[in-house]
C-alpha cells in the first residue's frame, strides 16, 4: 500500500476558530519539536507519517542548485527557495536569473499564474497583463534550477523529470540533509518533483540547515549556513510585504518555510526546531501554532510572538469589528 498522509484518528486538535465566545472549527494535525541538540522536545499527533512538505522542500531545493556549482548570493538565493508574492522587486530578481542563464520566460515549466500580492496583482491586471509562469510564486526556484542546467549542460526541456540530473542532486541533498530515505514521489503544484518524508525528517533536515556554519569542512553545510544567511538578511524574498513568513524572519529573526497544504517550518536562532501539518491542508493556524511550540520550548519570547500576532491575519470578524480569533489549542 502506498504512503499516506496521518489520519483524523492519529491527529490532535492544533488550534481553534473561535467566534463570539463559540469555537466555531477546529484545526487537527501533527507537529514536532526539536531542540538545539536534536532531540525530541514535543511531539504531537503521528509527526513520523509521511507528508508532502510542498514548498517547505524549497530550502533542499535551492541548497540543491548550489552544489551544482551556482552560486547564489544574498536575494537570489532567497528567491530559489521562495514562494514569492510576485512584486516588482520579486520579479526582478527571477528574471535576473533567467538572464544569467541566457534564457527567456518561456523556458520556465511552472504554471500560469497571478501574483501573490494582491497589490501585484491588481497592478497587473490594470496594465492588461494575464497569468505568467514569471508571475507564480515558485517562478524562483524554476529560474534557479534552469541557471543550474545551463551551467552544467544538462538539458533544459526536461528539468522537471525526477530521473534529470537536476531532480536526482535535490534528492541527494534531502537525504543527506535529513538522514532518511525518501519514502515516495509526487508531483508537486508547480509540477516540480516533491519527495515525502515524516515531519520528524523534515524537523532535522530545517534544523540541519538553520545551524549550519559558513566555516564548515563540507560544501553541503557551507551552502546551507549561505541559503540560512541571506534568507535571515532577505526576509522580504521569500514571501513578501505583509505575508507570515516574511513576518516572521524580519521580526524575530527565525528561519521559517511555509509549504502547501497546511505545512510549516520554523528554526529559532538557537537551533529549536518546529515541523508541522495542519490535517485539512488550511494555513490560516501554521504560523500561529508553529511560534506557540518555539514559545513553549523557551526559543522565542511570549512576548514577541504577542507582538506580531495581530499581523498574521488571526482576527475572526463581524462585520469588520473582531470578534474572535484563530488560536492555538494543543494539548
Amino acid at each position: 500500500m502506498s504512503p499516506a498522509v496521518f489520519t483524523g484518528h492519529e491527529a490532535v486538535e492544533l488550534a481553534v476558530v473561535e467566534r463570539s465566545g463559540f469555537v466555531e472549527s477546529r484545526h487537527l494535525g501533527s507537529a514536532i519539536v526539536l531542540g538545539p541538540d536534536g532531540a525530541v522536545v514535543r511531539s504531537l499527533g503521528a509527526p513520523d507519517a509521511p507528508v508532502f512538505p510542498r514548498s517547505s522542500l524549497k530550502p533542499f531545493q535551492a541548497i540543491a542548485v548550489m552544489g551544482s556549482g551556482v552560486p547564489l548570493e544574498g536575494a537570489a538565493a532567497v528567491l530559489a527557495t521562495a514562494s514569492h508574492g510576485g512584486t516588482p522587486a520579486h520579479l526582478s530578481v527571477v528574471r535576473g536569473l533567467l538572464a544569467q542563464a541566457q534564457l527567456t520566460e518561456d523556458a520556465l515549466q511552472c504554471p500560469n499564474d497571478w501574483p501573490l500580492d494582491s497589490a501585484a496583482r491588481d497592478d497587473a491586471i490594470r496594465a492588461g497583463e494575464v497569468k505568467r509562469p514569471l508571475f507564480m510564486n515558485c517562478s524562483g526556484k524554476h529560474a534557479a534550477m534552469l541557471l543550474a542546467c545551463m551551467v552544467n549542460g544538462w538539458p533544459t526541456e526536461s528539468y522537471l523529470d525526477p530521473q534529470h540530473p537536476m531532480q536526482q542532486q535535490v534528492r541527494d541533498v534531502v537525504e543527506r540533509l535529513t538522514g532518511d530515505k525518501v519514502v515516495a514521489t509526487g508531483v508537486d503544484g508547480c509540477g516540480a518533483p516533491v519527495f515525502a518524508m515524516a515531519l520528524s525528517t523534515l524537523a532535522r533536515g530545517i534544523q540541519r540547515i538553520a545551524t549550519a556554519s559558513d566555516g564548515s569542512p563540507f560544501a553541503l553545510y557551507r551552502n546551507a549556513a549561505s541559503l540560512k544567511n541571506a534568507v535571515l538578511a532577505n526576509g522580504w524574498a521569500i514571501d513578501g510585504p505583509g505575508r507570515a513568513n516574511t513576518i516572521v524572519i524580519d521580526e524575530l529573526g527565525i528561519f521559517a518555510k511555509l509549504g502547501a497544504e497546511g505545512v510549516m517550518v520554523m528554526a529559532a536562532p538557537d537551533g529549536t526546531s518546529v515541523a508541522l501539518k495542519v490535517l485539512d491542508g488550511s494555513l490560516r493556524a501554521a504560523t500561529i501554532v508553529a511560534l506557540s511550540l518555539l514559545a513553549d520550548a523557551g526559543a522565542v519570547e511570549r512576548e514577541a510572538v504577542a507582538a506580531v500576532a495581530p499581523r498574521l491575519d488571526l482576527a475572526v470578524l463581524g462585520r469588520g469589528v473582531q470578534v474572535g480569533e484563530i488560536r492555538a489549542s494543543y494539548a
